[in-house]
């Protein structure tokens, strides 16, 4: 004691060299009892600070490896899908007979016939047992299937069964929707008719 620095010296070895029979039990002891309300407070705050960081070191580890898990997932989920693509793209060709692009209904069931391709597709979690269904979920209602929307329509049935009926659902809708547009076309034009021949 008796300069700032010693001071500051003996807070460090009381600290870290473990001297308290030098320096600090002479203070409780012979100068006042009060003393050791400050080394309670000093000792229980060092200890906290230092609990503190070891906590937060222990937490940005485990949320730097939890930040890599879930990029490895989405990477993986990435890698995967793409794989998955591929594989559809191939199945598309074997069923593009003619060359043309596009599979018809009859190049898909001759496609369906065969054990290994519905063994495949299964694999995949592709439902193949109902073709024609099957056939009319991937159609857009032109009575062909392209390969983009071959792989995009294998892509939202893959999974489970309710994924085919959402989009059964989806197919439907753009079918009486396209529909519609038909009927308010012809409606418009019939009204565009009789407003002509009633001004003549």
């Amino acid at each position: 004691f008796g300069t700032p620095s010693k001071s500051l010296w003996t807070i460090f070895e009381i600290t870290f060299g473990g001297g308290w029979q030098k320096h600090a039990r002479p203070l409780v002891e012979e100068v006042s009892p009060l003393w050791a309300v400050f080394f309670v407070v000093y000792i229980a705050g060092v200890l906290f600070v230092m609990f503190k960081i070891i906590t937060a070191l222990f937490l940005k580890d485990t949320v730097a490896v939890a930040a890599q898990d879930a990029e490895s997932t989405i990477h993986e989920k990435i890698k995967e899908k793409a794989r998955f693509a591929e594989k559809l793209v191939a199945i598309f060709a074997e069923a593009d007979s003619s060359g043309d692009g596009c599979v018809t209904w009859a190049e898909f069931k001759e496609l369906l016939e065969d054990e290994t391709a519905r063994a495949y597709l299964a694999s995949l979690e592709i439902d193949a047992t109902s073709g024609k269904f099957l056939f009319e979920l991937l159609d857009n209602g032109d009575g062909s299937v392209s390969v983009q929307e071959f792989v995009d329509g294998a892509l939202r049935l893959k999974g489970q069964a309710r994924s085919a009926d959402v989009i059964a659902v989806m197919h439907d809708c753009g079918r009486v929707l396209r529909k519609m547009d038909h009927v308010v076309d012809t409606l418009g034009a019939v009204h565009r008719k009789v407003h002509d021949e009633r001004w003549v």
